[in-house]
């Protein structure tokens, strides 16, 4: 399963050689390319345009620069996703017969224990920082598509 792609922008690298690499990437390969280019390297993340994401977290990528500051901006996207899918599932729950709604609630239940139980699969315990990443974006990745598709059904 391929991650949302980001765009990475090595900006810097030491010894005063200047490298700039711009291309469509996984969280993953961003990472082995700027370690792979120099160890103090410091690769600088923004999520590519999909629809999906809010400018907010295009903006806060764009400023992050270590591990802990794009997993705040991680936690902040998936946190806004979230309730954006809670919103849309209100609102495509309140215009159903109840026979519908439930079977949406059991729909959304099962998407739920899927979506963890596959992210959890992200989180080697081997994998350092660059598997709590993969994991986070799973988390954010799948809640924001599950959001889009519900949306599907209010339009």
């Amino acid at each position: 399963m391929r991650l949302k792609p980001l765009k990475c922008v090595v900006a810097s690298v030491s010894m005063s050689v200047s490298t700039s690499i711009s291309t469509t990437m996984t969280v993953a390969t961003a990472m082995a390319v700027a370690t792979v280019v120099s160890f103090s390297a410091v690769p600088t993340l923004a999520m590519a345009s999909d629809g999906l994401t809010t400018p907010a977290f295009t903006q806060c990528m764009g400023k992050a620069d270590a591990d802990a500051e794009i997993m705040d901006c991680v936690s902040a996207e998936t946190q806004r996703q979230d309730a954006r899918l809670n919103q849309i599932y209100k609102s495509l729950g309140d215009g159903l017969s109840p026979a519908r709604k439930a079977h949406l609630l059991d729909a959304q239940r099962a998407w739920i224990k899927f979506r963890d139980t596959n992210c959890r699969f992200y989180l080697d315990p081997q994998g350092g920082t660059v598997a709590q990443l993969l994991a986070a974006d799973c988390v954010l990745r799948l809640t924001a598509e599950r959001a889009q598709e519900l949306e599907s059904f209010v339009q």
